[in-house]
């Protein structure tokens, strides 16, 4: 599996981002599609999944309600939504997949990742 994410560039704080992973390569609807991000400094964290079974989660801890994944599986895309954005979410986000993932947060538990697409938030 081959993941492509993009949409990432330089945003003012408060506006909204939305980046997207494309997969190729594989059985999109047997994936799990999970986002992450490491931000300058610090470890990378899990943002949230959209599982293969249909079901979806946020990290509510980190991003507080401001973020949403949609899912295409037609179109092989899955879409991160993230709102209000703050300096805090500058960082470079990576799409991963998992096949016939169990919505894990642990990036160990995904084998195919993407390059990452870098987000920056300026006030």
């Amino acid at each position: 599996v081959q993941l492509q994410a993009s949409g990432g560039g330089r945003v003012q704080a408060g506006n909204s981002l939305t980046l997207s992973c494309e997969a190729s390569g594989g059985l999109f609807e047997y994936y799990d599609y999970a986002w992450f991000r490491q931000g300058p400094g610090k470890a990378r964290e899990f943002v949230g999944v959209s599982t293969w079974g249909g079901t979806t989660t946020v990290n509510a801890e980190a991003l507080k309600g401001r973020a949403a994944i949609s899912r295409n599986n037609a179109r092989h895309m899955v879409r991160l939504i993230v709102t209000d954005l703050k300096s805090e979410d500058t960082a470079t986000y990576y799409c991963a997949a998992a096949l016939r993932g169990d919505g894990s947060r642990s990036e160990e538990d995904y084998q195919y990742w993407g390059r990452g697409t870098e987000v920056t938030v300026s006030s």
